[in-house]
C-alpha cells in the first residue's frame, strides 16, 4: 500500500504542474485585465501602463508564470489584485464556509438517497419505483440557480420563514439557530442534486447484487428479507458507491459556485465569481490549483478506502 501511495503522489506532482500551466495560459489570454477593470475611463494611458508595470502584467507570460511558480514554491500565493490582501488569507477565510456547506449537503443528500434507493430497488417496476426514478431525474436536471431562486421566492419572499441569503443576520450575534436557518436553503439546493444522482447509483448497484446466488442461499436459510437486503446485499452494493462519492466531493465545489452566488454565501464559490469578474489572476490561480489538488487527493483517498472496504483489492 505504501509504495502505491508514494507512486501516486509522485505522479500527481507533474500533473499539478501541467494544470498550473494550462490554467495560467487560459486566465491570461482571456479578454481584459485587472487594471482595465478598476480605473476611470478618463485615466491616462501612461498611468495605466505604470500600474501594469507595477503588477508585472507587461512581462512576457513565461516570466509571469515562473515568477508566480517561484513564489508558490516558497509558500507564497501572492496578493489579490482587487483587494490587495494575501491570497492565502482570502482562501483561509472562505474555505471554512464552503466545506461546511459541501459536507452538510453531501450528508443530507446521502441520508435521503440511501433509503429511497433501497426501496426503489426492492420494489422494482412498481409505481413507487417509477415515482422515485422520475423524482431522481428531476433532482439531477433542475439547475441550481433556478431551484435556489424558486426556494428564495417561496420561503423568504412569500412565507418569510427563512432568510434569503448570507451566513448570518446582519446586526445579530450569529447564534446557532440563526446559522442553521441560513444553511437550510443552500444545503437543500445542493442536496437535491446529490440525492437525485445517488438514488440511481444505489438502485442500480443494489439490483445487480440482489440476483447473486449467496443471497438466494441466505433466503433459503430462512433469513428475513430485510436482513438479507440490509445486512448482506447493501454492504456489497455500496462498494462501487464509495468510488462515486469520493470522485463527487471535488465537483461539489462547482455546484457551490452557483449556489453560493445565489444565496450570497461567503465561501470559495462566491470568491471565484468575484475573482473572475475582477480578473484577479493570483486568486484565480490559487483557486484552480486548490481544485486540482482536491481532485487528485479525492482519487487517491477513494482508492485507499476502496481497498479497506473490499478485501479482494490489493495495491502494490
Amino acid at each position: 500500500m505504501v509504495p502505491y501511495v508514494i507512486r501516486r503522489i509522485l505522479i500527481a506532482i507533474p500533473v499539478l504542474f501541467g494544470v498550473t500551466i494550462v490554467n495560467f495560459i487560459i486566465i491570461n489570454i482571456a479578454p481584459g485585465n485587472p487594471v482595465d477593470m478598476f480605473v476611470d475611463p478618463n485615466t491616462s494611458t501612461e498611468l495605466l501602463n505604470l500600474r501594469k508595470e507595477q503588477l508585472g502584467l507587461n512581462d512576457p507570460l513565461w516570466v509571469q508564470f515562473f515568477h508566480w511558480l517561484g513564489n508558490l514554491l516558497q509558500g507564497n500565493l501572492g496578493f489579490s489584485f482587487s483587494t490587495y490582501e494575501p491570497v492565502s488569507k482570502l482562501i483561509v477565510d472562505r474555505i471554512g464556509p464552503t466545506f461546511e456547506l459541501m459536507l452538510l449537503a453531501l450528508i443530507v443528500g446521502l441520508v435521503i438517497a440511501l433509503p429511497i434507493g433501497i426501496i426503489s430497488a426492492v420494489k422494482q417496476y412498481s409505481k413507487l419505483d417509477y415515482f422515485v426514478t422520475g423524482s431522481s431525474f428531476f433532482g439531477i436536471s433542475i439547475p441550481h440557480f433556478f431551484l435556489g431562486l424558486g426556494l428564495i421566492y417561496i420561503f423568504a419572499v412569500k412565507w418569510q420563514i427563512l432568510p434569503a441569503g448570507g451566513m448570518s443576520t446582519l446586526g445579530s450575534e450569529g447564534s446557532f439557530i440563526d446559522k442553521v436557518n441560513h444553511l437550510i436553503l443552500p444545503v437543500l439546493v445542493l442536496a437535491t442534486g446529490i440525492a437525485g444522482q445517488y438514488v440511481r447509483y444505489i438502485r442500480a448497484s443494489l439490483l445487480e447484487v440482489l440476483g447473486h446466488d449467496y443471497l438466494r442461499t441466505a433466503r433459503a436459510k430462512g433469513l428475513k428479507e430485510m436482513v438479507v437486503t440490509n445486512k448482506h446485499a447493501l454492504k456489497n452494493a455500496l462498494i462501487p458507491i464509495i468510488t462515486v462519492i469520493g470522485l463527487e466531493i471535488p465537483f461539489l465545489l462547482g455546484g457551490a459556485v452557483i449556489t453560493e452566488q445565489v444565496f450570497q454565501w461567503p465561501g470559495m464559490g462566491q470568491l471565484t465569481i468575484q475573482s473572475i469578474m475582477s480578473r484577479d489572476y493570483p486568486t484565480l490561480m490559487a483557486l484552480n490549483l486548490l481544485t486540482a489538488f482536491m481532485v487528485l487527493f479525492a482519487n487517491l483517498f477513494t482508492d485507499i478506502l476502496y481497498s479497506f472496504v473490499d478485501p479482494r483489492i490489493k495495491y502494490k
